[in-house]
C-alpha cells in the first residue's frame, strides 16, 4: 500500500455528478496539481481543476480528507465533478499522468481493512450494504457494519480467556495450592460459548435468506395455473401460458418483495411421467428446486378431474401451501382430492383465481405473514454468511473437544486456543492472504 490508487466511486454514465476517489501518500499533491492546493480539512472546496498543461477539466467541489480519519486511514482526496463521461474520463486521465494507479475492486476498503479501519465482517457488510434492495437487507448490512459479529467475538472471548486461563494454571502451577477440580471448573464458561456459538451458525440461515432472497417454488401437475400465477404475483408477462401441456420446461425465476423482504419466487415444469429427454429434465430440475425451496406453493386445477388433485410424490412438506387455482371455473371433483391430500400432509389450503385480483391480493397477504414469520426476528444475526458458519463450526468442534479432554488440561487448553484462532479469522485479523483476496474482488470498484 505505497502507492497512491484513484478511481470513480459512482456508476458510469451521465449524471448530475460524478465522484473520484483518491487514496494513498500522494494523495495530497495530485489535489493540490489538479486544484491548486489543498483545502481545509473534511471541508468542500469549489475549484477549478486542470491537467498538467493548465487547460481546465471541471469547476468541482474537492475535499481533502488527511489521514488517519479517513475511510480508508490513509490521506484521501474525493473530487465531486459534473457527471458527464467527457470531464470524468479527462480527470482519470490526468490522474493516470501524474503517476497514479486504478483502483482494483474492493481496494479502498481492503486498505480500510488493512489500516485497522474496519474488521473483515464489517467490510463485508459494507459489500452487503451496496448490494442491498429491501428494508431488511439494508437493515442488516448496516449491523454488520456497525461492528455486531465484532462485539459478539469480543463477548465470546471473554468465556474463551476465562476457560483457557483455568486450564492453564493446572498445567503451569501444578504443585501450587489450588483446587483439585480447577481444569473442571471451565465447562460454565465453555457450556455459555457452546450454546452461543450455536445459536450464531444457527443464524446464519437466516441471514442468507434475507441476502439472497427466501426462496419459494410453483409446484404442481402440467396446466395447474403455475405459469399464470407467476404473472399475476410479477405483474408482467414472464412466463409463457398457454393450453398446450409441458409448455414450461426450466426454471423461471422472478424477484418479489414481500413484507420488506426479497422473495424469489420460481415456476417450475409440471410434474408427470414424461417422455420427451427435454421434459424429462425439465421435471428433475423442479423436483430439485422444489427441495432446495424454503416454502413450496402447490397449485392444483380445481377445475380438472380427480387425479389432477393428487399430491405430487415426496415433494411436499408440512407447513406448505396448497392453492387450488380456477375458482372462476366450476369445480373439478380434483378439489375434493387435493383438500384431502392437503389435510394429510399438514397443508394450508387457499381457492384462488390468478384472474382475481382480490385473490391475489389475498395471496401476497399469506405470503407475506409466511415470509415475516420465517425471517422477522427482533435482531439481525450476528454471522451472515457461509464463511462465518464454517468457522463458528470449527470453534464448536475444538470447544467440544475441550470439553471432553478436561481431564487432560494441556490438551484442552490447546483445543480452546484454536477455538480462539478460528473465532478471530472471522473478523479477519488471522487470515490466509488468498481468503482476502476473495473477499475483496466481489467489491465493485471504487469501493
Amino acid at each position: 500500500m505505497t502507492d497512491t490508487i484513484f478511481a470513480p466511486a459512482t456508476a458510469p454514465g451521465r449524471a448530475a455528478v460524478a465522484v473520484v476517489r483518491l487514496s494513498g501518500p500522494d494523495a495530497g499533491a495530485a489535489l493540490s496539481r489538479l486544484g491548486g492546493g489543498r483545502p481545509a480539512p473534511r471541508r468542500a472546496s469549489l475549484r477549478r481543476l486542470v491537467d498538467a498543461d493548465g487547460r481546465t477539466l471541471d469547476q468541482a467541489l474537492v475535499l481533502w480528507l488527511p489521514g488517519p480519519g479517513s475511510y480508508t486511514g490513509e490521506d484521501s482526496a474525493e473530487l465531486h465533478l459534473h457527471g458527464g463521461p467527457a470531464v470524468v474520463s479527462g480527470v482519470l486521465e490526468a490522474l493516470a499522468k501524474m503517476g497514479l494507479r486504478l483502483a482494483e475492486p474492493g481496494e479502498f476498503t481492503r486498505r480500510a481493512f488493512e489500516n485497522n479501519r474496519l474488521d473483515l465482517a464489517q467490510a463485508e457488510g459494507v459489500a452487503d450494504l451496496i448490494e442491498a434492495e429491501t428494508e431488511a437487507q439494508r437493515r442488516q448490512a448496516l449491523d454488520q457494519l456497525d461492528g455486531a459479529l465484532g462485539r459478539a467475538r469480543d463477548a465470546w472471548r471473554a468465556d474463551l480467556v476465562e476457560a483457557l486461563s483455568l486450564f492453564e494454571a493446572a498445567v503451569d502451577f501444578p504443585d501450587e495450592d489450588l483446587p483439585a477440580d480447577i481444569a473442571r471448573r471451565a465447562r460454565p464458561a465453555l457450556g455459555r460459548l457452546l450454546e452461543a456459538l450455536g445459536e450464531a451458525v444457527a443464524g446464519v440461515r437466516r441471514a442468507e435468506q434475507v441476502r439472497d432472497g427466501y426462496a419459494i417454488a410453483l409446484v404442481g401437475a402440467p396446466n395447474a395455473g403455475k405459469s399464470t400465477l407467476l404473472n399475476a404475483l410479477s405483474r408482467r408477462e414472464a412466463a409463457i401460458v398457454t393450453p398446450t401441456p409441458g409448455a414450461t420446461r426450466d426454471i423461471i425465476e422472478v424477484p418479489l418483495r414481500l413484507a420488506g423482504y426479497k422473495v424469489v419466487l420460481a415456476d417450475t415444469a409440471g410434474l408427470r411421467e414424461a417422455v420427451d429427454p427435454v421434459e424429462v429434465e425439465g421435471v428433475r430440475r423442479a423436483r430439485v428446486r422444489a427441495e432446495a425451496a424454503d416454502l413450496r406453493l402447490w397449485v392444483v386445477d380445481g377445475a380438472g378431474p380427480a387425479d389432477r388433485g393428487a399430491a405430487p410424490p415426496g415433494v411436499l412438506r408440512a407447513g406448505d401451501l396448497c392453492l387450488i387455482s380456477k375458482s372462476d371455473l366450476p369445480p373439478g371433483d380434483a378439489v375434493s382430492r387435493a383438500l384431502a391430500d392437503a389435510a394429510a400432509l399438514g397443508l394450508e389450503a387457499h381457492r384462488l383465481s390468478a384472474h382475481r385480483a382480490e385473490d391475489i391480493a389475498a395471496l401476497e397477504a399469506v405470503l407475506a405473514d409466511r415470509v415475516a414469520a420465517a425471517l422477522g426476528a427482533s435482531e439481525p444475526p450476528a454471522a451472515t454468511r457461509l464463511r462465518h458458519a464454517a468457522l463458528l463450526s470449527e470453534a464448536i468442534q475444538r470447544l467440544e473437544s475441550a470439553v471432553a479432554m478436561a481431564g487432560d488440561p494441556e490438551l484442552a487448553a490447546e483445543d480452546v486456543r484454536l477455538a480462539a484462532r478460528a473465532l478471530d479469522r472471522i473478523t479477519g485479523r488471522i487470515g490466509p492472504e488468498d481468503v482476502l483476496d476473495r473477499i475483496f474482488a466481489t467489491f465493485c470498484i471504487g469501493k
